[in-house]
């Protein structure tokens, strides 16, 4: 970007002008020469004009004014040759030369200016087709030459005048850029032209991004950036460019190698040299603003958030508007009426002709909703053409796009909003290319790296995609080793059509303002989901906003519809609440209306992201469980694993197999139980959770679980996931497990301990947490004293898992490896606790310290009971030398 002249050399022309006023002595007896007229200054970009030493009334010459140097040029000589866009915000352009024109009224207005990556690098988050961030925006002149793009800070705002000063002095706004103002004003539009060369600059903060993934020295190379395409309309200009990045040579790799270094780029010809493509936009906000709509947290929608300091007395000065699309009725006394403007999506020209009309059918399916509170096709949906000049990243075009990325298996649906009222101003839909080849796994036998989660930042992060891939591997694989699916058959082929929909329903609906809901799951029974009819006229799900795992049959069962299909009744609902035409005088308490149905109709169960956290306290608040009882549903999941190993390893390899295939049906069983472990834990001093505004309901925010369903929570960990029963593979079969020789980096062989420990820590971690113990030994403070008969206690817990993990000293019976690497990962656990204390309640540290001291009891009966192998002796005796140093170990205590 150009910089601004300093302002004391900017008055320095000025001094100059009037000291060269000075009047011209004619010679001894020559004439008086008649004064010239003085040609008039044109004014920078002020208002008023320095006004000039009247010339002498007679007898001198009139001063002759010198051309200010410092003076911008005149509109039409800047350019000269240039063609013009006209626009909202004109664009001009020759050759590699581009200039904005700011129309004089545009500057201290506010606009809505974002940026998109439209071409990346391809691996580790660094991918196209992604949606920028966005600011709240104006143009700010200083002085007469400078320019400033301001991004206007909306998170504190007052609407009395008194404290709408204190909150403008009290939070600053930030500057994007700053630019040379490179015109005098137009003759008749007033309008000055600007040097856009401040947008080849790194206005997004992309190369902090750069560094995260590769932590090398790239900078950013105006020299070899360059602006693309351009256009301007009435509401919209849009400029892209292309941004180079680069460094003069790789760091030398370290003489020791470091296990935590971060690898260089592996997608790039010269990881010396890359480039990234930015889709810029200035985009006219209405005229007259959308009514804002407020959040009710009964639902979920995305808002737009902001302190109002207007009212002092109001304790929360937190305000929460939903962002959602204008949609207005065209005809507001009609039932059913087509909306005044259509909420649109683009489908780019980029997307695979094969999968467009299941990627038409995901956006559409969101009319059904839409029409139950009085629109007729809302929604609709456009193709690019080959000749459209429009970019679909541009803030007019919300779009679908398709992506490719060599670790890329995601798609994201995010928005940008205006945001004083929460109205959505444009969305763009990025669908990885690998999500449909990787459906096709096991017919294409391509196999990727690892994919890289992605996130969109703080509420919007999404990963439907990613972690949906991952079911689906797992269902074609078994669905493949029963015979029931031909990899290369129509029923294949539907199914990856199917899941396509889906996922771009629930990445819609995230367009549309819709959160996660990670309770819709639960309200559909386990005896529903092995109906069939149920299920293709109802779906799997209350919501298409919840991850949806398959629903897969055990083997011999009747199978029903594998996957979701359509919206749920809360998809229904939150579009209700969102969209439902009100009268403003009737608005407050016909929403009130819509959200009090979460209280009374339990079809609407709605949880956050928050709340689905491995942190959360509630069971039945999961990503990728399935029915009204998660826990069976997690028994299920263990037993298809079980299955799909089983099928596997009788499975005689064929001439034309993939090398890998084996191998990746292995690790996606244990894959699937990571996962169960993870969620099952919950249900050990877990809370099951509801959502009530006070004075709207009776029901009780927290209810403790069953101690029944704690206690079968606990057995499943116990008996299954620390079983060494449930992880028996023939030798044979991991001695087929090769590697894909074909790649310079490969593994060697698959590690069954590695991989089960990575299943059964998750179990130990969980249950030996500082959240589990606090929320066990506060569990009856939540219950009546006269029902607290029977509740699970914290001894209860550590005594289970102890006498799990231990029990060959009870038994006598020999420990095989697996059973030993489990042991000693409780050991090392338990020390960590009698040394450290860490933050664990006193009182789970003192059952900690109980439970060792019986557990070093055990182990020095069982080391000197005869007959076991060394292997086992030496492990106990180890174990015990541990146990007891850390036992006499002065805790430190946190």
């Amino acid at each position: 970007m150009h910089l601004a002249v300093p302002r004391r050399f900017a008055l320095l022309p000025l001094a100059a002008l009037v000291l060269s006023g000075c009047a011209t002595v004619a010679p001894p007896g020559a004439p008086a020469a008649a004064a010239p007229a003085a040609a008039p200054v044109a004014p920078r970009f002020a208002t008023a004009t320095p006004s000039l030493p009247q010339a002498p009334a007679s007898g001198a010459s009139a001063p002759t004014a010198r051309p200010d140097p410092a003076a911008p040029r005149p509109f039409d000589d800047v350019v000269k040759g240039a063609t013009r866009q006209a626009g909202f915000l004109s664009l001009w352009r020759k050759d590699e030369k581009l200039w904005l024109e700011v129309p004089v009224d545009l500057l201290d207005k506010p606009f809505l200016f974002s940026t998109n990556v439209s071409h990346s690098v391809g691996e580790r988050g660094l991918y196209a087709a992604q949606m920028g961030t966005s600011w709240l925006a104006s143009f700010r002149r200083i002085g007469a030459t400078q320019l400033q793009l301001v991004a206007l800070n909306t998170d504190f705002v007052a609407t009395n005048p008194q404290m709408k000063l204190v909150v403008e002095q009290g939070f600053s706004n930030s500057l994007l850029a700053s630019a040379t103002i490179a015109s005098a004003p137009h003759p008749e539009r007033k309008s000055v032209l600007v040097d856009a060369a401040f947008l080849l600059a790194d206005l997004p903060g992309y190369a902090t991004r750069i560094d995260t993934a590769y932590r090398l020295p790239y900078t950013l190379d105006r020299g070899n950036s360059f602006f693309e395409k351009t256009r301007a309309t009435d509401d919209l200009a849009t400029v892209a460019v292309r941004l180079h990045y680069g460094m003069a040579r790789m760091p030398a790799p370290p003489l020791v190698p470091v296990p935590t270094a971060v690898p260089p780029p592996t997608a790039l010809p010269d990881p010396r040299s890359l480039f990234v493509g930015h889709v810029y936009s200035f985009t006219k906000l209405p005229e007259q603003p959308m009514v804002p709509r407020r959040a009710d947290p009964r639902l979920g929608h995305f808002t737009d958030p902001y302190t109002d300091f207007s009212n002092d007395l109001r304790y929360n000065a937190r305000v929460h508007h939903i962002a959602r699309w204008r949609l207005e009725k065209a005809d507001p006394a009609a039932e059913l009426s087509p909306p005044k403007e259509p909420i649109v999506y683009w489908l780019d020209k980029n997307i695979p002709l094969r999968y467009r009309k299941s990627v038409e059918a995901g956006v559409l399916e969101w009319n059904k909703a839409f029409e139950k509170i009085g629109f007729r096709d809302a929604i609709v949906v456009r193709q690019q053409q080959d000749g459209d000049d429009f970019d679909t990243l541009d803030a007019r075009h919300a779009s679908i796009r398709w992506f490719v990325g060599r670790d890329a298996g995601m798609a994201v649906g995010p928005h940008q909003s205006d945001p004083r009222t929460g109205e959505i101003i444009d969305a763009d839909i990025a669908m990885s290319d690998v999500f449909g080849r990787s459906a096709r796994r096991v017919l294409v036998e391509d196999i990727g790296a690892a994919p890289v989660a992605h996130d969109h930042g703080h509420e919007a992060a999404c990963d439907y995609a990613q972690e949906a891939r991952a079911e689906m591997d797992f269902a074609l694989d078994l669905l493949e080793a029963r015979g029931d699916l031909a990899p290369d058959g129509p029923e294949a082929e539907a199914l990856v059509q199917s899941v396509i929909k889906d996922t771009i329903t629930h990445e819609v609906g995230h367009t549309l303002g819709l959160k996660h809901n990670f309770k819709a799951s639960t309200v559909v029974t386990r005896s529903q989901l092995r109906d069939a009819a149920f299920t293709e006229s109802h779906g799997l799900s209350g919501s298409v906003m919840d991850y949806n795992a398959y629903n897969l049959p055990l083997a011999g069962e009747r199978p029903s519809t594998l996957n979701n299909t359509t919206l749920g009744p809360y998809d229904y609902w939150a579009i209700e609440y969102a969209y439902k035409p009100v009268a403003p005088a009737d608005e407050a308490a016909e929403l009130g209306r819509i959200a009090a149905r979460s209280g009374t109709d339990p079809l609407l169960a709605y949880a956050d992201d928050v709340e689905a956290s491995n942190d959360g306290v509630d069971p039945l608040v999961n990503r990728f469980d399935l029915g009204d009882d998660p826990l069976a549903y997690y028994r299920r999941r263990l037993e298809l694993s079980r299955e799909l190993w089983q099928r596997v390893q009788a499975r005689p390899q064929q001439p034309g197999d993939d090398l890998t295939r084996a191998r990746r049906v292995l690790l996606s069983g244990f894959r699937q139980l990571q996962a169960s472990t993870t969620l099952v834990g919950k249900y050990v001093g877990g809370m099951n959770t509801t959502r009530e505004l006070p004075g709207t309901g009776t029901r009780p925010t927290y209810v403790p679980v069953d101690p029944a369903k704690q206690r079968d929570a606990l057995r499943f960990l116990t008996q299954g996931i620390f079983s060494a029963d449930s992880f028996r593979f023939q030798p044979r079969f991991l001695a087929s497990l090769a590697p894909d020789y074909n790649e310079w980096e490969r593994t060697g062989p698959v590690s069954i301990p590695g991989s089960v420990l990575s299943v059964q820590t998750i179990a130990l971690d969980r249950l030996m947490s500082a959240g589990t113990a606090t929320r066990v030994l506060e569990l009856p403070l939540y219950v009546e004293p006269a029902k607290r008969k029977g509740i699970i206690s914290l001894a209860e817990v550590y005594g289970t898992l102890q006498d799990a993990v231990w029990s060959e000293l009870k038994t006598g019976r020999e420990i095989d490896g697996l059973r030993r690497n489990l042991q000693r990962e409780h050991l090392k656990r338990v020390q960590a606790l009698l040394v450290r204390g860490g933050p664990l309640p006193p009182d789970a540290l003192s059952l900690v310290r109980y439970r060792a001291t019986e557990l070093q009891a055990s182990l020095r009966t069982a080391a000197a009971r005869p007959g076991l192998s060394i292997e086992s002796r030496a492990h106990l005796q180890d174990s015990l030398g541990l146990l007891t140093e850390a036992l006499k170990a002065s805790m430190t205590r946190t």
